[in-house]
């Protein structure tokens, strides 16, 4: 097939289903949102690493300890994907600082600092509470993120997140959910600090409401709708569990 033909096939719906079969642009682009999303699972497992031993009883441990071995599965898993495409995969064999992070008021920026992390992942977590705010802020806002890739034109990757990664996350979501619930009872004030903290943070993470990049991502069938009506999605589904956040 032609590069133009190929082109218009994916701009119709059309799907990859080998590495063998994608042209060199649509190869950088593909692999550029997979070390992204490997990249943040990673630092995210880490930085929840952290909090195991916070947990305020059995049943909160062993949800953490599921969430941090599940996500680190899931970086496995597209990192095969990856491997598919002859990218250096043996790199994350070595030791890399996932669990590193900036202060907690740091300004970040559009810059990167040594991996494809989303920057939400560059900030450290305060506490029990403060992990389980962020995990329903972030988990809510992964589920609809990863809900392009379950549309992938690249077939491997959106069998992947439909059957196995995006239910991972909604479970793993769920479970913060009952955390906070319980939190909102003990602990309304800390629950809303720690809200009004990251709510803006995982907002980030949707990135510019009209994206340079996203009509050439989208005529490959690698996003599907804008990132402005992706976060809105995300912002109408805070009023469920935080009535009060402004």
């Amino acid at each position: 097939m032609r590069p133009m033909e190929l082109n218009d096939y994916l701009a119709q719906g059309g799907r990859i289903t080998s590495p063998e079969a994608a042209p060199a642009r649509y190869r950088a682009e593909l692999l550029r949102l997979m070390a992204s999303f490997v990249d943040s699972e990673l630092a995210g497992a880490a930085g929840f690493a952290d909090t195991i031993n916070d947990a305020p009883g059995l049943t909160e441990r062993m949800a953490a300890c599921r969430i941090v071995l599940e996500k680190t599965d899931h970086a496995a898993r597209v990192l095969e994907l990856m491997a598919g495409f002859g990218a250096d995969t043996a790199r994350y064999a070595t030791r890399h600082p996932w669990e590193a992070r900036v202060a907690r008021d740091a300004e970040l920026g559009p810059v990167r600092r040594g991996d494809m992390r989303l920057s939400v992942f560059h900030y450290p977590l305060d506490g029990w509470a403060d992990a389980v705010v962020m995990n329903v802020l972030m988990g809510r806002a992964t589920v609809i993120q990863l809900s392009e890739h379950a549309r992938s034109s690249y077939q491997p990757l959106a069998d992947l997140m439909r059957e196995t990664i995006i239910p991972r996350e909604r479970r793993h979501t769920e479970l913060g959910e009952a955390g906070l619930a319980r939190l909102l009872e003990s602990d309304p004030a800390t629950v809303a600090a720690s809200a009004a903290y990251w709510r803006p943070r995982v907002a980030e993470t949707f990135g510019a409401a009209e994206s340079p990049r996203f009509e050439m991502l989208r005529a490959m069938g690698l996003r599907h709708r804008p990132n402005a009506v992706l976060r809105a999605e995300w912002e109408a589904g805070l009023a469920e569990i935080f009535p009060d956040l402004p």
